[in-house]
């Protein structure tokens, strides 16, 4: 309100000034003439009245103006604006008309251009997972510790395939949730026998304790975010083992005894991209795994935390109880 006020008596400056100016043109030549000042002095006064009166009404209107210019959002149309009362006012309107056009156009092009790319990487990602195939049915007629460790880097290939696909499917119009009552232990264990080849390979513990949780989930998407919460703690679980037991009421929790998260890259373990002090030791992190492990989560009506203590390890949480889903 004060910044608006300020700026609009700034915009009658000129009109001010032209007022005294011409009053002070009318003093001085009633004072060549001898004419008492009085007589010029009165209907100054007046017409500084009026013109008050005058400016109070246009500064409402003004300010009633700008307030319902103020609350347009993105979704500006021509309807929208107040009507037009002077002429360089149908000159804004006609230029905005341009503009919001020119909006309509780049968006357009934006989401032609997403769409693009979101169909090529889809059709990428299909086409990579063929050679990934055959690679892996290649390693199957063959048990040592080089298979296991192939058979565990295509694991991970894998993964990561599945991550590009999570992410251009997570802001899809119609990405296929399919709810259902699911008991948690037979996906628990689909999920860790990925692994099986990694845990015999590097020697790590694992405890895998039944949870006898039922729950509502979509069992393809919560197999995505219980790979990528065991592949985390096993890239940064270099001896030890991994723990995976059930909390009250119904939390999942995975525990591992590894280097652990520095306390101030904790809060943003779930952002996007961000790969924090065991990033930047790990070259291959990217920051990703987390963040779609948390969107995924959201649209499950699941909730997702982590504790953590430097070289004592990780607990990640995800909390299973029923909660109002929010679709993105």
């Amino acid at each position: 309100m004060k910044d608006f006020l300020r700026l609009w008596l700034r915009s009658r400056l000129p009109a001010i000034g032209l007022f005294l100016l011409c009053c002070a043109v009318f003093a001085l030549v009633f004072r060549l003439y001898g004419l008492p000042l009085g007589a010029v002095g009165y209907p100054a006064l007046i017409c500084a009245v009026l013109w008050l009166i005058f400016a109070l009404f246009r500064f409402r209107r003004a300010l009633r103006k700008h307030r319902i210019l103020s609350a347009l959002t993105a979704a500006l149309t021509e309807d929208m604006l107040p009507e037009a009362d002077m002429p360089e006012d149908g000159d804004y309107r006609r230029i905005l008309a341009l503009l919001q056009e020119a909006r309509l156009a780049r968006e357009a092009e934006a989401r032609r251009k997403t769409a693009d790319m979101t169909e090529y990487y889809t059709l990428w990602a299909h086409q990579i997972k063929t050679p990934l195939a055959a690679m892996r049915l290649t390693l199957q007629n063959e048990d040592s510790p080089l298979s296991r460790r192939l058979t565990a880097e295509l694991g991970r290939v894998d993964r990561y395939v599945e991550m590009v696909l999570a992410y251009l499917r997570l802001d899809a119009s119609a990405t296929d949730y399919v709810l259902r009552e699911y008991d948690l232990d037979p996906i628990l264990r689909a999920a860790v026998k990925k692994f099986s080849g990694e845990f015999i390979d590097r020697r790590l513990a694992l405890d895998l304790q039944p949870t006898g949780l039922r729950v509502l989930t979509d069992e393809k998407w919560l197999s995505f975010v219980l790979e990528q919460l065991l592949s985390n703690a096993l890239k940064y679980t270099p001896s030890g083992k991994i723990r995976i037991y059930a909390e009250e009421p119904a939390a999942l929790c995975i525990a591992d005894t590894g280097i652990g998260i520095a306390p101030e890259d904790l809060p943003r373990i779930f952002e996007p991209g961000f790969t924090g002090l065991n990033g930047r030791t790990d070259k291959r992190a990217s920051g990703l795994g987390l963040y779609l492990c948390r969107r995924v989560c959201r649209n499950l009506g699941h909730g997702i935390s982590a504790e953590s203590e430097p070289g004592r390890g990780t607990v990640l949480r995800l909390d299973l109880s029923r909660k109002p889903l929010q679709a993105e």
